[in-house]
């Protein structure tokens, strides 16, 4: 992403497919993602995923529970910072979200970019704490089979279905954050 790309036409660089393949060679280790228009989300999927708010606040009201993050792996490269994460509740140690992100960061401040660099807080939490202008612009609502990993992590059968978005955050009207945002099952 560069900052004189309009932001509409990031579209075919925001997809399931590109954020998998950030780290992963074969996406069906991951799972099958396929999009669906928002009608076909059921519920609680739809309301969990067809909005433009934080996700970390949103699973966060679901599951009536602070969420933290768990980086899997991560690595940056020129202007952009990557990672694999999960969402868990505090209390429970539930994995309540599977993400993959990639950030520009020359769209962000130097105090919240070198916390999300530090890897202790969801990103979310830490644009909210920054007071970040920020906008989420919703591209793909996502069915998805777990494939091997993903099942893994959710600690659900290889197969089982759930739902997923992908979706460009704008930081201070530029398109800083990619997303690829999967709930729980």
């Amino acid at each position: 992403m560069n900052a004189s790309e309009n932001p509409k036409d990031q579209k075919t660089c925001v997809n399931a497919a590109s954020m998998i393949a950030i780290y992963y060679r074969d996406s069906s280790e991951l799972g099958e993602c396929t999009r669906v228009p928002e009608e076909q989300v059921p519920a609680p999927y739809r309301k969990l995923l067809a909005h433009t708010n934080h996700m970390t606040v949103t699973v966060e009201e679901h599951h009536g529970d602070s969420v933290d993050v768990q980086v899997l792996q991560s690595h940056t490269s020129d202007n952009h910072y990557c990672r694999e994460i999960l969402l868990l509740a505090q209390k429970s140690r539930l994995v309540v979200q599977y993400g993959i992100v990639r950030l520009d960061t020359r769209f962000l401040p130097d105090a919240p970019r070198n916390e999300i660099l530090a890897q202790a807080k969801p990103l979310g939490r830490v644009l909210i704490e920054h007071d970040v202008l920020r906008k989420i612009e919703l591209f793909d609502l996502l069915k998805v089979v777990c494939g091997p990993r993903l099942a893994n992590l959710f600690g659900v059968p290889i197969g089982t279905i759930t739902y997923g978005r992908t979706a460009i955050l704008h930081c201070n009207h530029e398109p800083a954050i990619e997303l690829l945002e999967i709930v729980r099952p």
